[in-house]
């Protein structure tokens, strides 16, 4: 089988284009191809299929196998696979894609011809909790909502992004937080009965925060666009922040703009790392 890894901020995944849609069980070879040491290597499986409704299709499938809604880092390599394959004109300045969270239009950034960035409108974030869902009365927002897992006391704030996030601050760096313990409690807790995304996120001024995540489904990823968007909104609404921020994620930086109303922009690199035939 031919792969392509592509990578943003090191959130790296396997892109294929199959010939058809039924042509494997995805969420199994998501869970090998995505294995660091009997497969490739990966977060995760984006498929790049035909679309009804926009230039190219986006399934993603996380390194346990679930399928996700969305994924800011993984949608602006997609884009960048559907240039480079011909899935889409080659000389075309927006991409629109497919997703599970919606159709979502991508602006392209080359250098010298290379796409090596793009943004996206990743639409508006919800902050009612129905829609992520949480098992939380009322429409929201909800701050500060206190969930204790595994003797931490966590103030959870919730966004969805067309998929699931759960927020929390903390004063010092993110690095020294117990995400690989904490994470999978909160993933996994009954309060969010589709799983969750867990950020952890501390604040550095009014147009720069430092944040770490846990994907649902993958554990910890180096960044996640989805997240970012979601950190961008919350603190936003929480007055902890501007329209526009720097978020510093393991990996690295992303752009994101939000004016607190409509959608969530974000900017960032997408990198091919190597196509190479994988022997299944």
């Amino acid at each position: 089988m031919r792969v392509t890894k592509m990578h943003g901020l090191g959130n790296d995944y396997i892109y294929l284009a199959p010939a058809r849609e039924d042509e494997y069980d995805w969420p199994e070879l998501s869970r090998r191809v995505s294995d660091r040491h009997f497969g490739v290597g990966s977060d995760g499986l984006i498929l790049a299929l035909p679309s009804k409704v926009a230039d190219v299709r986006m399934r993603i499938f996380n390194a346990d196998g679930s399928e996700a809604e969305m994924c800011g880092n993984g949608i602006r390599c997609l884009v960048k696979f559907a240039v480079e394959e011909g899935l889409v004109p080659a000389d075309r300045d927006e991409v629109t894609v497919e997703t599970l969270a919606g159709i979502k239009a991508i602006a392209v950034f080359r250098e010298n011809g290379v796409v090596t960035a793009a943004r996206v409108d990743m639409g508006p974030p919800s902050f009612d909790p129905a829609d992520l869902p949480a098992a939380v009365e009322g429409s929201g927002p909800v701050i500060d909502l206190p969930l204790t897992v595994d003797g931490v006391d966590l103030r959870l704030t919730l966004v969805s992004m067309g998929n699931p996030h759960a927020i929390h601050y903390v004063e010092t760096d993110p690095a020294e937080f117990p995400l690989e313990r904490i994470g999978p409690h909160v993933e996994h807790h009954p309060l969010f009965p589709k799983r969750v995304n867990f950020q952890v996120v501390q604040v550095l001024g009014p147009g720069e925060v430092r944040h770490r995540v846990w994907e649902r489904g993958s554990g910890i990823t180096l960044a996640s666009g989805t997240s970012a968007s979601a950190v961008a909104a919350a603190s936003r609404l929480r007055g902890l922040t501007g329209d526009r921020i720097v978020d510093h994620m393991p990996g690295g930086d992303l752009i994101l703009e939000w004016d607190g109303a409509g959608s969530v922009f974000m900017t960032g690199p997408a990198v091919r790392v190597f196509d190479a035939e994988w022997y299944t």
